[in-house]
């Protein structure tokens, strides 16, 4: 590309697309070029807001820019990226990335097919208690995450497990790296016509475990995970962007760049005196979709590959139909039980 800037249009304004297009405005290698949205209301809104022009067609978007990010539901999805790779175009597309394995299958073909890119809006990716881990090897052999929030009808149209718990799918399969060899899940519909909660126990075939809820029907909010690991225990808390870090330091190597560190006192292992350190770790002044956003751009100018590849989504996006697949077996279930009581 000639330019070192990428030319980008926001498709779909609606509340995660708006702040698409604003951080958009902060990435200093995107050169936002404006926004599309099928509610022309909504869309001049947003535009009146930022001082973006309005496309009164996809197609008319697509001929300006170098790359779009499809902040649109999740049924549309296919079919914007679907034209937008068609047309040459770098794809961002927010989770899940398609409705289907088979929509995924033909969006990861075109982009191989065009040598574009394909990013996936797996935001937790990028949260500061994540991203603070980076030094640390994470080598997990039991994960528990639990995902809550309070109830909002927006998203609804879709199940908890495709709203909130991919997130921690797809955390937990980029930590673990074998595939999933069983799924035992269950989860019901409490306010809304799709499942507001949602509890499913992954084991995958190197033996590592992950425990997994997600509600949005809870009175607190919480987004946490636990990962235990030979000589460690890490505790994430994505709400506030932190990270501790309970580790058996056998070289005398404390841990960068934690907020504070400190010793809990030494344990014999043999002939061997071992420290039991805690730490806690934070990466500061990172704005998630921001990074995610200014990641994308960069692989497109560099030509390296995305730091959420299509293929990750598409991982992430299986697990979850599997995921679903064994919440409506066990429904079913449920369901008998009761009418035959």
């Amino acid at each position: 590309m000639a330019e070192q800037i990428v030319k980008i249009g926001v498709v779909g304004v609606g509340h995660l697309g708006r702040l698409h297009t604003m951080q958009l405005k902060e990435v200093a290698a995107a050169k936002l070029m404006g926004i599309f949205d099928i509610d022309a209301d909504r869309a001049q809104t947003v535009a009146d807001e930022f001082g973006v022009p309005v496309y009164n067609s996809f197609q008319q978007l697509l001929d300006d820019v170098d790359a779009v990010s499809i902040v649109t539901p999740t049924t549309s999805h296919f079919d914007f990226a679907r034209q937008a790779l068609a047309a040459g175009r770098h794809t961002f597309i927010e989770k899940p990335m398609t409705e289907t394995i088979a929509e995924a299958d033909e969006l990861i073909r075109l982009s191989d097919e065009k040598n574009l890119h394909i990013q996936i809006g797996h935001i937790e990716r990028f949260n500061p208690a994540i991203m603070a881990l980076e030094p640390f090897n994470i080598n997990p052999l039991f994960i528990e995450a639990h995902r809550m929030a309070n109830f909002n009808p927006r998203g609804t149209d879709v199940a908890v497990v495709f709203d909130l718990m991919i997130h921690d799918i797809d955390l937990i399969l980029s930590f673990i790296k074998s595939p999933v060899k069983e799924v035992h899940a269950s989860g019901m519909s409490i306010i809304s016509g799709t499942e507001d909660i949602a509890n499913c126990r992954l084991l995958f075939e190197n033996g590592s475990v992950a425990n997994v809820t997600a509600s949005r029907i809870s009175a607190k909010k919480m987004r946490k995970m636990r990962i235990f690991q030979p000589q460690a225990y890490i505790s994430i808390d994505f709400l506030d962007g932190k990270s501790e870090i309970y580790y058996i330091d056998a070289d005398g190597k404390k841990l960068a760049n934690s907020d504070f560190a400190f010793s809990l006192g030494e344990i014999e292992s043999g002939l061997e005196k071992k420290e039991i350190r805690y730490t806690r770790l934070q990466k500061a002044d990172i704005n998630p979709l921001r990074h995610e956003l200014a990641l994308f751009c960069q692989s497109i100018l560099t030509g390296t590959p995305p730091s959420v590849t299509g293929r990750d989504g598409r991982r992430a996006l299986q697990v979850a139909q599997l995921i679903m697949k064994n919440i409506d077996e066990h429904t079913k279930v449920v369901q008998q039980h009761w009418q035959i009581r």
